[in-house]
C-alpha cells in the first residue's frame, strides 16, 4: 500500500458503550502531533457531558448537550472541531477490538471490512457494536474520507501456537476459536516510547477498568492474559476474568441462565463490582475499603491476579528485564503498583517507594535487577501513527 508523503489531518475515535474519547492529529513522517483531544460521554439520557482539551494551551473547554448515543457524539466533536477553528481531517482513524478470525490486520475499512466487522460482533459483543455505529456515524458526517480500523488484537496476531491454541477440539478451533489477546494498541505504544534500544523481556501490565498482562521477547507477543474474548484473563472492573467453565457449566444447568443472561452476569455483574458489591471504579474502592471487608477483598484480589499473571509471564518468557504499569490504574494507583510488586521480589523486583508514591517514569530501586517503569496508554496517539501509514493518497 503507498505510503503517505506530506503531513495529514488524523481524527482518532475511541469507543466505548457510553463514551467516545477522540483526538484530531497533525502526522508526518517525524511527528505524531496532538491538536485537540476529548471526550464525549453519554449514557442514554437527552443530556450528556463532553470535555475537551486544547493542544497549544487553551482554555479546557466543557460542557452539557443533548448527547443521547454515539451518532450525537459524533456530531458534536465535528461541532467542537469547527468551533475551535481546527483543520477538518483527512483521514479517520478507529479504535477496534476485536475483528474475529478474518480481520487480523489494520486496514482501510470499506463495505466488506464492515461486513466482517458485522459478523465478528459475537466475539466482542460489549465493545463492536458501538464501534459500528461510530463507523457508520462518522461515514454519514465526514462524507468520503477514508476511515482506517486499528485492532487491538493485531499485536498478538502472531503469538505461538502454544500461546495461541486452546484445548478444544480441532473443529471448534478451525472457526476461529482461540487466544486473540487486547490492549495490542496499548502495547504497541509502550514500545514505541521505550525506543529502538528495548530489553529483551518485558511484561506489560495494562490495568484499567479492563485489564490485561502480556509477555513481550524481542518486541513481539509471545503471550498474554486474555483469550478469546476481551472477558478472560486478570479480574477487571465488571469482568470476571479467568474463571472455571464449571461454573458456567453449573449456572447454565442448575440456574438456568441462557446465553445473553451469562454474558452479562460475566461481563457487567462480576470483577470488582461483583466481588465489592460498591463499584468497579478503583478509586470508589479505596474510599470504602477502611470500612468495608467486601471493598478491601476486592482490591487484594485484583492485585493477586495480577501478580499471578506476571509471574507466569515470567516463567513464559524465561525470566524479566522490565515490567511497564500502564492504563488508569496501572499510571495513577501506587498503591496497587506497591501491592502488586510486594510478591515480586523472588523476580528482582524492588521498588522505591517514593518514586512510586510521585509516580515517576521509573519507580524500581536502583538496586533492582528488574527495572519497573510507568507509562501512559496513548492508544490514540498509536491510532493516529497507524492511519497515517494506511492512508492510501497521503496529503496534498
Amino acid at each position: 500500500m503507498p505510503m503517505p508523503r506530506g503531513e495529514t489531518i488524523v481524527l482518532t475515535l475511541n469507543s466505548g458503550s457510553s463514551s467516545l474519547k477522540f483526538g484530531l492529529y497533525r502526522v508526518d513522517a517525524s511527528r505524531v502531533e496532538a491538536l485537540f483531544t476529548g471526550e464525549a460521554d453519554f449514557s442514554g439520557e437527552s443530556t450528556g457531558q463532553y470535555h475537551a482539551n486544547d493542544a497549544h494551551g487553551g482554555a479546557p473547554t466543557t460542557g452539557s448537550v443533548s448527547i443521547r448515543d454515539q451518532r450525537d457524539a459524533i456530531g458534536q466533536i465535528e461541532a467542537l472541531l469547527a468551533g475551535h477553528g481546527l483543520p477538518p481531517p483527512t483521514v479517520i482513524g478507529h479504535r477496534i477490538v476485536h475483528g474475529g478470525p478474518k480481520l487480523g490486520r489494520h486496514c482501510i475499512i470499506d463495505d466488506e471490512v464492515l461486513r466482517q466487522l458485522k459478523a465478528a460482533i459475537p466475539f466482542a459483543p460489549l465493545h463492536l457494536p458501538p464501534a459500528l455505529t461510530i463507523i457508520r456515524s462518522a461515514r454519514e458526517r465526514f462524507p468520503g474520507l477514508p476511515q482506517v480500523a486499528c485492532f487491538d488484537t493485531t499485536y498478538h496476531a502472531n503469538l505461538p501456537d502454544v500461546a495461541r491454541v486452546l484445548p478444544l477440539p480441532r473443529a471448534l478451533r478451525a472457526e476461529g476459536i482461540q487466544r486473540y489477546g487486547f490492549h495490542g494498541l496499548s502495547c504497541e505504544s509502550v514500545l514505541h516510547q521505550l525506543g529502538a534500544d528495548i530489553p529483551s523481556r518485558i511484561v506489560i501490565a495494562h490495568l484499567g477498568n479492563g485489564a490485561s498482562v502480556t509477555a513481550v521477547k524481542g518486541g513481539k507477543s509471545i503471550d498474554t492474559s486474555m483469550g478469546l474474548t476481551p472477558s478472560g484473563g486478570v479480574i477487571m472492573g465488571t469482568r470476571t476474568g479467568d474463571l472455571d467453565p464449571g461454573v458456567l457449566v453449573y449456572l447454565t444447568r442448575e440456574k438456568k441462565l441462557d446465553a445473553a443472561m451469562m454474558e452479562d452476569l460475566v461481563d457487567r455483574r462480576s470483577g470488582l463490582l461483583g466481588i465489592s458489591g460498591v463499584g468497579s471504579d478503583m478509586r470508589q474502592l479505596h474510599q470504602s475499603a477502611p470500612t468495608n471487608p467486601d471493598a478491601q477483598l476486592a482490591i487484594g484480589m485484583f492485585c493477586y491476579s495480577v501478580r499471578k499473571q506476571i509471574a507466569a509471564m515470567i516463567a513464559v518468557l524465561d525470566g524479566i528485564d522490565l515490567i511497564v504499569f500502564t492504563g488508569g490504574i496501572g499510571e495513577n494507583d501506587a498503591e496497587i503498583r506497591a501491592a502488586i510488586c510486594a510478591g515480586l521480589a523472588w523476580a528482582g523486583v524492588a521498588l522505591d517507594g517514593s518514586r512510586n508514591r510521585a509516580g515517576d517514569n521509573q519507580i524500581s530501586d536502583p538496586g533492582s535487577r528488574c527495572k519497573v517503569l510507568v507509562l501512559p496508554s496513548q492508544e490514540d496517539k498509536q491510532i493516529a501513527s497507524l492511519s497515517w501509514a494506511l492512508y492510501p493518497q497521503g496529503a496534498a
